[in-house]
């Protein structure tokens, strides 16, 4: 399956063989089953399978238009929506919505969100209200994305690591994390905390700060702020991200957002 995407990625006139149509078809339909996925841990190390990626950039030109009807609400486009919510075990309020090629693991609740091809959300985890987890995100157990959080995807650069939540992370209401970012294990963000590749992460636990970008380190809890940068028109603030703590052991992890910000003194 790899060789024929690989093949076709390169000469696209491919697609007009039934054969690979096919073959794209069915890495769809694996990563909508969980059989495969865009990005797996491997001895510590996140790896991107980038021919899955392609696979997904590749379904769009092989799909047709066409109207989806779900009772009185209807949807015009080349991706049909995930089905059986029932027989996977999965909780689904309306209006939440899943693309197929989206893998939804036993346990999940979707209150009214979004989840876009190729992401994969594992099981317990919670997406709250407006919630949307982009194409190819991966999102471990037991998370809880709160109220409004936006999940970057990411198709091209295929090099680019989609962004990754990892288990029993708790992301406050509208965080944005884009652009590649890796939130540790049990890692817990206050709300309103964005996140790119080029935002500061800044330590401030210690006598003297620690700046880093892209990774959140694991049970680190975090809150927005900001640091002075001179520009040509004048000195202003611009946003970063604060550790200031660690999640205790004793703290359950499903503790509320505001239990574990409470323990570090940060009225919430």
């Amino acid at each position: 399956m790899k060789e024929i995407i690989e093949k076709a990625w390169e000469d696209r006139s491919l697609l007009e063989n039934i054969e690979t149509v096919q073959v794209v078809r069915d890495v769809i339909k694996k990563l909508d089953n969980g059989e495969i996925r865009i990005a797996k841990k491997l001895d510590g190390n996140w790896v991107v399978n980038e021919w899955i990626k392609k696979a997904v950039v590749l379904y769009f030109p092989i799909q047709k238009m066409k109207t989806v009807e779900a009772g009185p609400m209807e949807f015009h486009d080349k991706i049909p929506l995930k089905k059986n919510y029932s027989a996977k075990k999965i909780r689904v309020v309306p209006h939440a919505v899943a693309r197929y090629g989206s893998f939804i693991n036993k346990g999940v609740i979707l209150m009214p969100s979004y989840i876009n091809i190729g992401a994969y959300v594992d099981s317990g985890t919670m997406v709250d209200t407006w919630a949307t987890v982009g194409s190819c995100a991966q999102v471990g157990k037991n998370v809880h994305l709160s109220g409004g959080v936006g999940i970057g995807g990411v198709l091209e650069p295929l090099q680019a690591s989609p962004v990754i939540i990892e288990d029993n992370a708790f992301i406050g209401s509208r965080c944005i994390i884009v652009e590649g970012v890796r939130i540790g294990e049990e890692a817990v963000l206050g709300a309103n905390v964005v996140l790119t590749a080029s935002t500061k992460i800044i330590d401030v636990t210690g006598e003297k700060a620690i700046e880093s970008k892209g990774f959140i380190p694991s049970r680190s809890v975090v809150i927005p702020g900001s640091y002075p940068k001179k520009f040509q028109s004048g000195d202003f603030n611009v946003p970063c991200a604060l550790i200031i703590g660690q999640r205790k052991e004793s703290t359950d992890k499903k503790t509320s957002l505001n239990n574990a910000l409470r323990e570090h003194d940060i009225s919430v």
